[in-house]
Parts: structure tokens; C-alpha cells; sequence
């Protein structure tokens, strides 16, 4: 198609992020929810296509709703905030989820699996504090042999951080509360191409 012929709209596309748990505190499923709007598009024109999909992502699966539903059905606009920034050297640090790595100025960071899923935890979680609690909740089962307490996570995070080097600062100590991920412009997230970008 010649780029420069004239346009005409033939449709659109509405990613709505809402979970099934909310779906049913509201007395509703996705399911009826979907079949609802989908009588209301035909009710305004009588006749009309439509298809719809429902995202799905790992049971207990953090994240933004609607982010995770449209990386699911492969929105462009999401997927380009996903992308690696290009540079002629590497630098900077790359959190790669997808992976489970994190390199720094091109070098894989010796961070052990424990580490890495603690990092990840705040990563998507990003900008919220977390405490310590929750994270154990999180990354730990009971009757784990080396269930943490809340100042062994401390420990854990001084380790994680001391790994980051440079890059120490991107995970805070939010005073008497917990811990949060703080992105700057040296950080790049690889999620990959997946259903949900919590990867557990």
C-alpha cells in the first residue's frame, strides 16, 4: 500500500486490564463482561465483526493490568517501551527478565537465583515500596529450610547490592518500611515477548 494514499478508519481496539479477581468482587466475569460489550457494539451497529482475547498471566502474577494485557496481544506502542536502547558500546546496566540475568557494562553480574528473584520482585513492582514481609511471603515457602527473617532479607539486600555496584542505588531503603526499585536512565528492562512480564 502506498503510504501516502488516503487513510480510512475501519475499526478500533480497547485493551481494558481488569482481573478476574476484581471481575467477581463486582459481581461480573471477564468472560460476561466481554460477551456484554460485545452486544453493545452491535446494538450501535447492527452486523458488526468483532473478536476478542483474554490476556492471561501467571497465577499471582504482579504488574499493571492493562500493561500486561497489552504486552499479551502484542500492542506495538507497548512493545516499543520494551526495547533495548541501542548504544555503540555496551553500557550501563540491562535487567534482563526474560533471561534472568543482569549485565553491567556488558558483563553478567554474579548474582545468585535468590538475588535475582529478589530483584525482580521490586523491578516489577516499580516506585512501590515493599517490605520486608511481603517479600518473604513472596520468594519463600513455609517450612523452607532457610526461611528468612526480616533482618536476614537486609543482609540479602546488602549482598544484591554490593553485586549492582555502581548501580547500588536502584534499590532503596525506604526507611522503617521495606525497599523499592528506583529505574534511572542507565537501566534497561528486557522482558521478552511473553503473556505477563511477572516471571516468576
Amino acid at each position: 500500500m502506498n503510504p501516502s494514499s488516503p487513510r480510512e478508519p475501519r475499526g478500533f481496539a480497547l485493551y481494558v486490564g481488569i482481573s478476574e479477581k476484581d471481575a467477581l468482587a463486582a459481581g461480573h466475569s471477564l468472560q460476561k463482561i466481554v460477551s456484554e460489550l460485545k452486544k453493545s457494539v452491535d446494538g450501535y451497529v447492527p452486523g458488526s465483526q468483532t473478536h476478542a482475547s483474554i490476556a492471561l498471566a501467571p497465577e499471582g502474577a504482579g504488574g499493571n493490568d492493562l500493561e500486561i494485557v497489552r504486552m499479551a496481544l502484542h500492542d506495538p506502542a507497548a512493545l516499543a517501551k520494551l526495547a533495548p536502547a541501542k548504544v555503540s558500546e555496551p553500557s550501563g546496566v540491562v535487567i534482563d527478565i526474560s533471561r534472568k540475568r543482569v549485565v553491567l557494562h556488558g558483563s553478567t553480574a554474579p548474582l545468585t537465583f535468590k538475588e535475582f528473584e529478589m530483584l525482580q520482585f521490586l523491578v516489577l513492582r516499580e516506585g512501590q515500596t515493599v517490605n520486608r514481609e511481603t517479600i518473604i511471603e513472596a520468594l519463600w515457602e513455609q517450612g523452607d529450610e532457610e526461611m528468612p527473617s526480616a533482618r536476614t532479607i537486609d543482609v540479602h539486600v546488602r549482598r544484591l547490592r554490593g553485586k549492582l555496584g555502581e548501580f547500588e542505588d536502584i534499590v532503596r531503603t525506604v526507611r522503617g518500611v521495606g525497599y523499592r526499585f528506583d529505574r534511572h536512565a542507565d537501566v534497561v528492562i528486557e522482558y521478552g515477548v511473553a503473556p505477563s512480564p511477572d516471571m516468576i
